[in-house]
C-alpha cells in the first residue's frame, strides 16, 4: 500500500525537520497485520483504544481480557471477543459504537516494550464479536515505556464491573494526584477523513504537567519522525486521554483539545531537546475505579527518558 501523509503529518514533519526521515520509516505502514504481529496481537491482555462520539469528542481507553480475546486470522481485521472480555457498561469505548465507527487501536506489551498499530472501522459488533476492518497497520518504537508485567486475576475477576465513578470538568484532587504520580498515558487523535490513531506517551514520573485544574502539559520527545499524532493535532485539535494507576487499577480518562507548543525554552531538558510540549484543555474527565482488571510488578523506566534537571 503507497502511504500518504496528510497535510498535518507532512506540516509537522517539516517544521521538525524530519520529513526524509519520515518518508523512508513510512515503508512499515500496511493495510494488513503482517503475519509475524499476529502471534503477539493474540498474546495481549491489554489494547489502548481511540473512537470519537457523535458529539465529536475523542476519547481513549484501555481494554482488557485474557490471551486470546484479540485476534487477526487473516491480517485483514481484528477480532475482539466479546465473551472472553465483556463490555464494561461505563467505559467510553463502547458508548455509540456502531457499525462503520472509526476505531484506533493500539496493541503494546509494556514488559518487553513492543507495540503495534492499527486503524481501521468496525464492520460486526454482536454479543460474541467485535470485528474492525483494517485500513492501516504498522509497528512502533519501543521508546518512553516503562516495563512492566502483568499478573491476571484469580477466578473470574476480569468480569467485575467497576465499583464506582467519577466524572467532572475541574479535576478534583484525587484525579491530578493520579495525572502527578503518572509515568504512562495513551492518546486518541483524528485525521482527516475520520481515521483515528491510539498512541502511547511515556515519561519519568511527573511529566505530565499540571498547569491549572483545567490543563495540562506533556513534552513532546524525539521518536520515528512519522509525527501521526501531532499531525492530526495540527489540524484537529479535538483528542482524548486515558491515564492508568498501575497500583489501584484506577483508569482516568479524559477528552478535550490540544494546542502544539514549538520552541519552548527548556532549562530542565523536559523535552530531551526538542523543545517541543502539548498543552491539553480537559472539557470533562471520568475516573473509573478498579477498572483494569489487572495487577501490575513495575520492572524498569525506559532508557531513552530525558534526564530531567531541577
Amino acid at each position: 500500500m503507497a502511504h500518504a501523509f496528510h497535510d498535518g503529518e507532512r506540516a509537522v514533519q517539516a517544521r521538525a525537520g524530519e520529513a526524509a526521515i519520515a518518508v523512508r520509516n513510512a515503508s512499515v505502514i500496511t493495510d494488513t497485520v503482517i503475519a509475524g504481529a499476529r502471534p503477539f496481537i493474540e498474546k495481549q491482555v491489554m489494547v489502548a483504544t481511540a473512537t470519537r462520539n457523535e458529539g465529536g469528542q475523542l476519547w481513549a481507553s484501555l481494554l482488557f481480557g485474557p490471551p486470546g480475546f484479540l485476534r487477526s486470522p487473516e491480517g485483514r481485521s481484528i477480532e475482539l471477543s466479546t465473551s472472553l472480555a465483556p463490555r464494561q457498561a461505563d467505559d467510553p469505548f463502547w458508548q455509540e459504537l456502531d457499525l462503520g465507527s472509526r476505531a484506533g487501536l493500539l496493541f503494546i506489551e509494556l514488559s518487553t516494550r513492543r507495540r503495534y498499530r492499527v486503524n481501521g472501522r468496525v464492520e460486526q459488533l454482536d454479543d460474541q464479536q467485535l470485528r474492525i476492518a483494517i485500513d492501516e497497520a504498522y509497528p512502533n518504537c519501543p521508546k518512553y515505556i516503562q516495563r512492566r508485567h502483568p499478573h491476571a486475576p484469580a477466578g473470574d475477576a476480569q468480569r467485575v464491573e467497576p465499583s464506582s465513578v467519577r466524572r467532572g470538568q475541574d479535576l478534583d484532587e484525587a484525579s491530578a494526584a493520579l495525572l502527578g504520580a503518572a509515568d504512562t498515558l495513551f492518546i486518541a487523535s483524528g485525521a482527516p477523513g475520520g481515521s483515528l490513531d491510539a498512541s502511547h506517551r511515556g515519561g519519568p514520573v511527573g511529566f505530565i504537567e499540571l498547569l491549572t485544574a483545567r490543563r495540562l502539559r506533556v513534552p513532546d520527545y524525539a521518536g520515528n519522525s512519522l509525527f501521526n499524532t501531532l499531525g492530526n493535532l495540527n489540524l484537529d485539535p479535538a483528542c482524548g486521554l486515558v491515564v492508568p494507576d498501575f497500583a489501584t487499577g484506577r483508569l482516568l480518562h479524559l477528552t478535550g483539545r490540544a494546542q502544539l507548543l514549538w520552541d519552548q525554552a527548556d532549562p530542565q531538558g523536559l523535552t530531551g531537546g526538542t523543545g517541543r510540549f502539548w498543552e491539553f484543555e480537559i472539557e470533562e474527565w471520568l475516573l473509573r475505579e478498579q477498572a483494569m482488571a489487572l495487577s501490575w510488578e513495575f520492572l524498569d523506566a525506559s532508557p531513552f527518558n530525558p534526564k530531567v534537571t531541577a
